[in-house]
């Protein structure tokens, strides 16, 4: 039973329950982890938008910080006795939901185990939503660990146009 577990991660709070809930069903089925990481267009040009006027290579700037991430929660799992294994999706081959079905398929994965925001309403119309892309399109059973109330609004710093322009 679920040897094989694909847990995709971000780095968020959110992230870190589902790494943490997946932790606990490798401990029981005896099964082992793929962490994946996407760096995905928006994550790319939110990037080239934080480092605007530095000089500097944005992708590697991406690609350090995922194999960070990417590591800690390896010796995260290692912590806790559970085997996994990193992978790095980097290729913009698609959206990150695309990716992450993709590399369910690769890896032979039979559960996917993702933490969710639980957006609703306007949160979820802007940010969307990649742990429903994948529960709709994962030919896997997907494992969502939905976010403590504290966790929810980590992420929800959007408001929506105000002022002059937007009231014409």
């Amino acid at each position: 039973m679920y040897q094989r577990i694909l847990v995709p991660i971000d780095g968020s709070s959110t992230s870190s329950h589902g790494l943490a809930e997946a932790i606990k069903l490798a401990k029981l089925t005896g099964g082992r982890l793929r962490l994946a990481h996407v760096i995905d267009e928006l994550s790319f040009a939110l990037a080239m938008d934080a480092y605007a006027g530095h000089a500097g290579n944005w992708l590697e700037e991406l690609r350090g910080n995922a194999t960070k991430l990417l590591q800690a929660a390896r010796a995260t799992a290692a912590g806790a006795g559970v085997e996994a294994d990193t992978v790095l999706l980097d290729s913009f081959k698609g959206t990150v939901h695309d990716q992450v079905i993709a590399e369910t398929e690769a890896s032979k994965a039979e559960l996917i185990v993702i933490g969710t925001h639980g957006r609703r309403g306007i949160g979820r119309w802007v940010m969307g939503s990649s742990a429903e892309h994948i529960l709709r399109l994962s030919p896997v059973p997907v494992l969502l660990v939905r976010a403590p109330e504290s966790a929810k609004t980590e992420h929800e710093r959007f408001t929506l146009p105000s002022g002059t322009l937007a009231s014409q």
